[in-house]
């Protein structure tokens, strides 16, 4: 799987965990020069809390387009570390 924005693909692997239709990606798939920092944190009631990356790609910035949780519930343990995408990032295969 490959997770690709503004024609670059910021994360690929093909041990991608599948929960609720959205591939998180181990952590060492994620490609950093991709990434930079965000404050955006958001709650599930059953994987814990979010927190988030921004992509910046060809002079572009895609805020809060990536997220994963470092502490998860024991329900979601198996994410811990991973990465999802939204916002415009296509997930393909």
């Amino acid at each position: 799987m490959k997770a690709v924005w503004n024609g670059v693909v910021v994360a690929e692997s093909d041990k991608t965990v599948v929960i609720e239709g959205n591939h998180y990606f181990p952590p060492e798939s994620l490609k950093r020069e991709h990434t930079t920092f965000s404050n955006h944190r958001s709650g599930c009631a059953w994987k814990g809390q979010a927190h988030y990356l921004s992509l910046f790609v060809n002079g572009e910035m895609n805020p809060d387009a990536v997220w994963f949780y470092p502490e998860p519930t024991e329900a979601a343990a198996e994410i811990k570390g991973h990465y999802a995408f939204w916002k415009g990032v296509q997930i393909q295969s």
